[in-house]
């Protein structure tokens, strides 16, 4: 037993969260990607004709933004949706577990897990996106969804929503080794 408490005595405690830096940089990056994302659909207006242009004004800008975050700091981030659009954002099985954590549980905003991304231990942050009433001109009533969505997303899953329901989530991989050379 002495042994065990020695051995015990020269580890760090485990923790179930990132250092505090790490935190507040991913989090508030995702919460700035966010409001983008909630701003940007606030410019569809009532009767507008939803096309490609639309997309490129309201929707690229976040997947932009998001590789810019990703580039910049390097972390992976996604976005990631059970019911997706582009087969590119189906999530992973990790990914895909804590979805139907979100699902069941409303008041869950985000939270934090220990991941590996391709063998490389890490933290992962995933956060809550909600669908806004603006949303529903692409992801409403499947028989309502804008002629370019049809035509350019064969395998389209994203419709069907109602406002306030889980869209998906924002996924953000920090690896261990940038915690030891950035934080």
């Amino acid at each position: 037993m002495a042994v065990l408490l020695l051995a015990a005595c020269g580890r760090e405690p485990a923790s179930d969260a990132p250092p505090a830096a790490v935190r507040q940089q991913v989090e508030e990056a995702i919460r700035a990607l966010d409001a983008l994302r909630a701003g940007l659909a606030r410019t569809i207006t009532a009767g507008e004709t939803i096309d490609a242009a639309t997309f490129n004004r309201v929707c690229r800008p976040v997947g932009q933004q998001a590789r810019q975050l990703a580039e910049t700091n390097g972390w992976i981030v996604q976005q990631l949706a059970v019911k997706y659009r582009n087969p590119a954002h189906r999530p992973d099985s990790q990914a895909a577990a804590l979805f139907a954590r979100f699902e069941a549980d409303p008041s869950l905003d985000s939270l934090w897990v220990r991941a590996t991304w391709n063998g490389t231990p890490g933290w992962r942050y995933l956060r809550r996106i909600t669908v806004r009433p603006q949303c529903l001109a692409c992801h409403g009533p499947r028989d309502r969804r804008p002629a370019f969505i049809v035509q350019n997303y064969p395998e389209d899953r994203a419709y069907d929503f109602r406002p306030g329901d889980l869209r998906g989530l924002y996924s953000v991989f920090v690896p261990d080794s940038l915690l030891q050379t950035s934080f």
